[in-house]
């Protein structure tokens, strides 16, 4: 099969058509988009000086891509939500170069979805190896230490591992929909004193007088887009911080894919005060982008989650990727989630200690994701069908993977 193929890596996403790429990609994630990605890279907010040069790989048979993937050489760590600095700090301190690195995600953006984007006229598994194998020559080519790939789906990352890449663990914290009619009707799901304690929330920013607005992608003018962009910027400039994402990238979302974008605007007054971006699919509302001027007890919470949660019941969406971390997410719904990366180290010494720390660091993990699921806001009889529902959607995972690898 390899010899068959033809590997091409593109430092831009423009050397590949949108309709070839979006094709790979089918629906649903719309950060795989080829027009989320290339916004990205036209508004200077991924490029070489950022320290995310593209280098997306392409996969011919016959004249005919068969597979794409996400591909940067990064200078640093930053943006990533996999945190490797005690790795990099390891190298440095043995004489080593840690930077470049390859690296395949989504920039700026820790939301779990397919990398490897293969049609369905290939069998994965055997891509996947012809993949792996194309990624580590080309990392030996550059001199680079590792490639790293960041928020897989569990059977690509389990087919990564499988081909020397090894699997990391971690926990983000997402809500499900299930099929609430109001967002009372989700309160109904909690005890009491969780209740009580969230609908005093919800309160506290009422009586401020702080009012929404939720706006799709096609009504957000550019005026609106001005006042988001200021909030966003805040919230960097508040911690010292530059932004990571420019003006243009998100007037380019805009123009391109209005119809994944919802806006959230809080308004005082008749006045905006702070926003909250999310990108969504038919499925599934992401909520990624925040920023605030003034700050009022609880605003976050309403404007991030409340309002997300409350579009998610109107739109019939099956669930709310909030993003990365958030423990304040547990009492308010959101449950842990297993997510997963894979790493390959050149050097056979760190290779084999990271491996050994992966081991150690993902019984710590599943441990804390245990623990994490009792602090859940529900009543008794609700978090025990919860956690069934992970049990055996768990034994099925397991079932696919084991069938695969028969097969």
């Amino acid at each position: 099969m390899t010899a068959q193929l033809a590997f091409r890596f593109h430092p831009s996403i423009q050397q590949l058509p949108a309709s070839t790429w979006n094709g790979l990609v089918g629906s649903g994630n719309p950060f795989l988009r080829h027009e989320f990605l290339a916004a990205l890279e036209t508004s200077a907010s991924v490029c070489a000086d950022t320290g995310w040069q593209p280098h997306h790989l392409e996969v011919i048979r016959e004249d005919q891509t068969v597979a794409v993937m996400p591909l940067y050489i990064k200078g640093h760590s930053y943006g990533e939500y996999v945190f490797d600095w005690s790795w990099a700090d390891a190298y440095r301190q043995h004489g080593y170069q840690y930077y470049p690195k390859l690296l395949t995600a989504i920039p700026y953006t820790p939301s779990q979805a397919p990398r490897l984007l293969v049609a369905s006229s290939e069998d994965f598994e055997q891509m996947c190896a012809a993949i792996t194998k194309s990624v580590v020559q080309e990392a030996q080519r550059l001199g680079a230490s590792s490639w790293h790939t960041l928020f897989p789906t569990a059977s690509q990352s389990a087919c990564l591992a499988n081909n020397g890449a090894h699997q990391r663990m971690a926990t983000q914290f997402h809500w499900f929909n299930r099929d609430y009619e109001s967002f009372e009707h989700y309160l109904e799901s909690f005890n009491s004193r969780k209740r009580k304690n969230l609908r005093k929330e919800r309160k506290a920013v009422r009586e401020a007088g702080i009012t929404f607005e939720r706006l799709s992608g096609q009504n957000i003018s550019a005026q609106l887009w001005d006042t988001f962009y200021q909030f966003y910027e805040n919230t960097y400039h508040v911690r010292g911080q530059q932004a990571y994402l420019t003006k243009g990238f998100f007037e380019s979302l805009g123009r391109t894919m209005p119809q994944n974008l919802v806006l959230v605007m809080a308004m005082k007054e008749a006045t905006p005060i702070a926003a909250a971006l999310s990108l969504r699919d038919e499925n599934t509302l992401y909520g990624r982008y925040w920023g605030s001027l003034e700050e009022y007890q609880f605003l976050h919470f309403e404007t991030c989650y409340y309002q997300g949660i409350e579009y998610c019941i109107e739109q019939k969406l099956k669930s709310f990727d909030s993003g990365a971390q958030g423990e304040h997410k547990i009492q308010r719904g959101f449950e842990p989630i297993s997510t997963y990366s894979n790493h390959w180290i050149a050097d056979e010494q760190f290779d084999a200690a990271i491996a050994d720390f992966l081991a150690k660091e993902k019984t710590y993990i599943e441990q804390y994701k245990e623990n994490a699921s009792d602090y859940l806001p529900f009543k008794s009889q609700v978090k025990m069908g919860i956690r069934n529902f992970w049990l055996i959607k768990c034994q099925r995972c397991k079932e696919e993977n084991l069938s695969q690898r028969i097969i």
